[in-house]
């Protein structure tokens, strides 16, 4: 079994959303400093350097991903004028926009998961088979 190898970044940015339909607190608008973690996974290194991914790249892409979201309203942005801005929704937004920005960066590694979290003791992870 060949081995692999699993690198991880955190992130943060501070953010205001409203959940639709929630029926409780959070359906009021209100704000969080929302902690991202991406992980990324590879059986290959780059030969030259023998590293799966560059951290300082792979902070770069997340930074990019996430200042679109910094310090707004959730709500207003398009990517959740339908959806709710949820962890779970924004974990995913956030893993579609990193899947295509790492492949190009790194093909030889694949974006494993991307996990957002509203306070530190619980987090929404998503990520695809």
């Amino acid at each position: 079994m060949a081995g692999k190898w699993r690198l991880n970044i955190d992130e943060a940015f501070c953010a205001s959303h409203q959940l639709r339909n929630y029926n409780g607190k959070c359906e009021h608008l209100h704000g969080h400093n929302f902690g991202v973690s991406v992980e990324v996974e590879g059986s290959e290194l780059d030969p030259a350097v023998e590293i799966l991914v560059d951290f300082g790249e792979l902070k770069r892409l997340t930074r990019e991903a996430v200042d679109q979201l910094d310090h707004a309203h959730l709500n207003d942005l398009p990517a959740f004028s339908v959806r709710n801005p949820s962890s779970e929704n924004i974990a995913r937004h956030l893993f579609l926009d990193l899947k295509d920005r790492l492949a190009a960066l790194a093909p030889h590694a694949r974006l494993k998961s991307v996990s957002v979290s509203e306070k530190g003791t619980s987090r929404a992870t998503y990520f695809e088979d």
